[in-house]
């Protein structure tokens, strides 16, 4: 589908109250782009804020909080619903790099059927993100994950399906249809992104890193480990524990128990 004579690229980015400032750098970064739909799915448990998107759609929290994987798919299914043939997803605290929609689309024009993901750069506190030459002059990708040469795809090793992030990532409109949808049983903190990946190398789907497709994730606060997201791990933990045979978010889950906060016995990761 497309909007006039040009292919139609949607941005899909969930929000609260929380992340509303960075939200609005982002906005302010791909406002004004040709043939772009920006999508706000707002998470909050409070009525959205006047927004400078062109759709706001709203899915509200559930018993055990934010619906992210729900939240994703409404996003999806919206934009493919407007016409999109390209869908984005871009967290709340992230901005796009320059070239990041040019290098996704040409990556789905090479790969329909694929997820893409491109490197993320975490900024330090106080970076002017409005000024996309700063901001390239400060790439330096996470480097936890691959991050190919400018214009170059690579296929993820089906051991690197862990590394996939759901703060930048896209995809097709057939590429999407094809994919599993994101489990909307996770609520809270973790694991439906992990879940995500799990399920795509179950079906066969190739992951694949683009290079270039740079984005930037705006400073804030965090808590290491994430002592408010406790329960949420181990709820979500257990989710996929029972579908996949291990846990994710090990990494956390041992700082818990070395705090004494959980312990890890024959039936997976409790609190103490």
């Amino acid at each position: 589908m497309t909007r006039g004579d040009r292919p139609l690229t949607a941005v899909i980015t969930l929000s609260s109250l929380g992340r509303l400032s960075h939200l609005r750098r982002q906005q302010e970064a791909l406002g004004g782009l040709p043939n772009l739909l920006r999508i706000v799915v707002w998470i909050g448990d409070d009525e959205p804020p006047s927004l400078d998107a062109e759709i706001v759609h709203r899915v509200a929290p559930g018993q055990d909080g934010l619906r992210l994987a729900a939240a994703r798919n409404a996003g999806a299914a919206r934009a493919i619903a407007e016409g999109a043939d390209l869908l984005i997803f871009l967290d709340a605290d992230c901005v796009p790099g320059p070239h990041l929609l040019e290098r996704y689309r040409t990556a789905a024009e090479r790969h329909p059927n694929a997820i893409l993901c491109g490197p993320v750069t975490y900024l330090a506190e106080g970076v002017d993100v409005v000024d996309s030459a700063a901001l390239e002059a400060l790439t330096s990708p996470h480097p936890a994950r691959p991050s190919p040469a400018d214009g170059a795809t690579v296929p993820a090793a089906p051991s690197e399906y862990p590394l996939f992030w759901s703060l930048s990532f896209a995809t097709s409109a057939a590429g999407w249809r094809s994919a599993p949808d994101f489990d909307e049983g996770y609520e809270g903190y973790g694991g439906e992104d992990t879940d995500f990946a799990f399920a795509l190398r179950d079906r066969g789907i190739p992951l694949m890193w683009v290079g270039g497709a740079h984005a930037y994730h705006q400073h804030h606060p965090t808590q290491s480990p994430p002592w408010q997201h406790l329960d949420d791990i181990l709820r979500n933990g257990a989710r996929f524990a029972r579908r996949w045979g291990e846990w994710p978010m090990t990494g956390w889950l041992e700082r818990f128990e070395e705090a004494g906060a959980v312990v890890h016995d024959s039936g997976g990761w409790r609190r103490a």
